[in-house]
């Protein structure tokens, strides 16, 4: 959606779910002069009306991280923006200096002003751009530079790019446009500066978090279900760790079919860059790993602070505790139960509320899960979608 702005003609995006975050970005992009709206049969039609408009405000920018990514748009097509630094889930520290770092390679003038990120250039010209910064690639960080290379005067090659199958579908959709892009999918991506972009009709890839989600839903109750639509490509490291907990997988071209076990096995898991498992179902494998048979042990390399889901999920009568102190990244130690009793708990962050959903879901008798607009932020109708596998949800 961000990327729309580099366009000079209307771009139409199909498969776009209907979540408060792309309202969210919808509302930023209209703040900055473009249309935005639903076309017939679901497509998201986004063009510039107005390229005068060079200010992502705070109220907007704070909600959530990635509307960080207007900046490299912003810069390259128009010369100028003013982006409030960003918000989104606390889920630890999360700076932004690798993207204003590789702007400023490319040429750009940035101040950092009373919250934001203020820039300004000519012509952005290509540079050789590092993006790997102490927990690995950053994936916004090479979403903003990406974008702002491909009106670039010249070539840019970005080191240590990010490798998910979000930033390569990026990549894709910019290619539609007219740009000239070569490496996705590796940590060096080259990138030759062309004029202008044109539109495109382009379908995005499936959300692998939501797939995830729905197949540890599948796996914590127990059950057996077909999940489709989904890449199981883009899932390896997920499906993986279901197959070593005891979940038993038939995997097509387009779908994932699990029959979770009576009682899964203990697992250690790391979440960690792509194509590791993903730090946004951490906490889901926590409520899955919570019923397992012995001890696991959970860290995240990505952001490891983001444990703030373990209280809560104690209150479920699970048995989390931090790993050993002193140690970095030490993580968190699961004793599994036999069972987990329903409470009435609160979701701190989006993939929180996800897995206090999922331990709802096998805790015996009521859980009222509070705060769930963090939920509506990456899950399109999750409630309707669990309902529909037989679950007993209800959104009040």
């Amino acid at each position: 959606m961000a990327a729309a702005i580099l366009a000079d003609q209307p771009v139409c995006i199909d498969g776009v779910p209907n979540l408060t975050d792309v309202c969210t970005l919808a509302q930023v992009l209209r703040s900055l002069g473009m249309r935005v709206h639903r076309g017939e049969g679901g497509c998201l039609q986004l063009e510039t009306a107005d390229a005068e408009p060079v200010r992502a405000d705070y109220e907007l920018v704070r909600r959530m991280r990635a509307g960080f990514c207007v900046l490299g748009p912003l810069l390259a097509r128009r010369g100028r923006a003013a982006v409030s630094l960003p918000g989104g889930c606390a889920i630890g520290d999360r700076p932004v200096d690798l993207h204003l770092a590789g702007l400023a390679a490319l040429g750009a003038e940035i101040k950092v002003e009373h919250g934001y990120v203020v820039a300004r250039a000519g012509r952005l010209r290509g540079a050789k751009v590092r993006l790997t910064g102490p927990r690995g690639p950053t994936v916004t960080g090479t979403a903003n530079l990406l974008c702002a290379a491909t009106l670039a005067r010249g070539e840019t090659v970005l080191h240590g790019a990010a490798v998910e199958p979000e930033i390569v579908d990026l990549g894709r959709f910019l290619i539609a446009m007219g740009a000239r892009i070569d490496g996705l999918g590796t940590a060096t991506v080259r990138i030759t500066g062309v004029d202008q972009l044109g539109g495109a009709h382009y379908r995005i890839i499936p959300d692998r978090i939501e797939a995830a989600t729905l197949l540890l839903a599948v796996a914590i109750t127990g059950s057996r279900a077909t999940i489709d639509g989904l890449v199981p490509e883009h899932m390896a490291s997920v499906l993986e760790a279901l197959d070593r907990v005891g979940c038993r997988l038939d995997v097509a071209a387009d779908s994932v079919t699990l029959a979770g076990p009576r009682r899964p096995r203990a697992l250690d898991v790391t979440a960690s860059p792509y194509p590791g498992i993903p730090t946004d179902i951490q906490a889901q494998w926590m409520a899955l790993l919570s019923l397992a048979e012995g001890r696991s042990v959970i860290r995240d390399r990505v952001f490891p602070g983001r444990f703030m889901h373990v209280a809560e999920l104690n209150r479920l009568s699970a048995k989390i505790e931090p790993a050993a102190d002193g140690l970095v990244n030490a993580g968190v130690l699961v004793d599994g139960v036999e069972r987990l009793a329903g409470a009435t708990v609160t979701a701190t962050d989006l993939r929180a509320s996800a897995a206090l959903v999922l331990a709802g879901l096998a805790a015996e008798g009521q859980t009222t899960v509070l705060r769930v607009h963090h939920l509506d932020r990456g899950y399109e109708r999750l409630d309707r979608k669990l309902s529909e596998l037989g679950a007993g949800i209800e959104r009040v």
